[in-house]
């Protein structure tokens, strides 16, 4: 195996010294062009990498923006990363993502190992599971990231600590108008489809779900909330079996997010249920999947990969210059929502077809 170019090799080659070297690769010093053309053709022949830790003890900042998910797989995931690593490379920053897999603990090993890193920044993508411990962990590790001339953001998710930013959307919003579009084309037996009862995101679109009835004077169903892991295989196989129950009256499906609409579509389908003449169906997050369905699906756009994008972007407002005067308080940030009309919501029938 060849041995690794050094900063001693590039040095030699170059005919400069080691130091002269690290001033050119670090970006920092002045050098001379000529001087730093040559450094650079060595750099190119050797195939030299700067070595991180050796950066870090020489006071040269590494530069990486950490991003912690639940799942790669996830469209909604997937985009955020996408806005997160386009952003940091632009930025000069390099992007580490780590994937949860939905276990809050491993979201606590992840910031640990971040802030080990030091990381410019944590971002932490998607909403969280109501935990007062978990929380404050949370919360603690933002303080001591802050402490250390880093920034820990919430993605997706809103922050009761100053010492965390947040880039947030208008969640509870979407939801509502949603469900006030299968309301104002006449449906009032809304069948939702959501997440777990604990988790952030579901709380906040269940509420959009009820306060667009309430506006209405339309008491909640409990029977019609059907609460379960969020994602293609919940919606299908809690749909069927609503469905073979046969007891709840319903014209429209609210899919809390996109996947679960894929799930109640095929769900409906082996009913011999037409979408949207005998079911309408809405579903959450705009993923590219929602205008590939058959009908085509009307659904909640969240502006996923801007969100990721400014996550960074509070990040490099927070390391520039006026560090001190920042305030993350001050730098949080909220977009909207907006909802996409396509194909999958018609008129509610008087009575569905069984």
């Amino acid at each position: 195996m060849a041995r690794r170019a050094t900063i001693a090799d590039v040095a030699a080659l170059a005919n400069v010294s080691s130091a002269t070297v690290s001033r050119a690769l670090s970006g920092n010093y002045p050098v001379a062009e000529s001087t730093r053309a040559r450094i650079e053709a060595a750099v190119s022949e050797l195939g030299y990498v700067a070595n991180a830790q050796a950066r870090a003890l020489a006071g040269i900042p590494t530069r990486t923006v950490g991003i912690i998910i639940q799942e790669i797989v996830d469209s909604f995931y997937a985009f955020v990363a996408r806005g997160v690593e386009q952003e940091a490379a632009a930025s000069g920053r390099l992007c580490l993502v780590c994937c949860t897999h939905g276990d809050p603990r491993q979201e606590l090993a992840f910031l640990d190992l971040l802030h080990e890193q030091r990381a410019d920044a944590v971002i932490l993508v998607g909403g969280s599971i109501s935990d007062k411990r978990h929380a404050g962990e949370v919360m603690a590790r933002g303080k001591s990231l802050r402490d250390t001339g880093s920034l820990l953001i919430h993605c997706g998710r809103a922050t009761p600590s100053e010492d965390i930013a947040a880039v947030e959307y208008d969640n509870g919003g979407g939801a509502f108008a949603a469900t006030d579009h299968l309301l104002t084309n006449g449906h009032r037996r809304i069948l939702y489809l959501g997440g777990p009862k604990r988790f952030s995101t579901s709380v906040d679109r269940l509420e959009g779900y009820k306060r667009a009835l309430a506006s209405r004077g339309i008491e909640v169903d409990p029977e019609l909330i059907q609460l379960g892991a969020l994602g293609q295989r919940f919606g299908y196989e809690r749909l069927k079996a609503v469905l073979a129950e046969g007891r709840l009256d319903f014209t429209a499906i609210f899919a809390a997010n996109d996947n679960t609409a894929v799930g109640a579509y095929q769900a409906l389908d082996e009913a011999g249920l037409r979408i949207p003449e005998d079911v309408s169906v809405v579903g959450y997050d705009d993923i590219p999947v929602a205008a590939l369905l058959r009908p085509a699906l009307t659904t909640v756009n969240i502006p996923l990969e801007e969100m990721g994008r400014r996550a960074v972007r509070l990040a490099v407002a927070h390391g520039n210059e006026y560090a001190d005067a920042y305030s993350v308080s001050s730098h949080n940030v909220r977009l909207g929502t907006h909802l996409v009309l396509r194909d999958s919501v018609a008129p509610a029938r008087k009575k569905r077809r069984q």
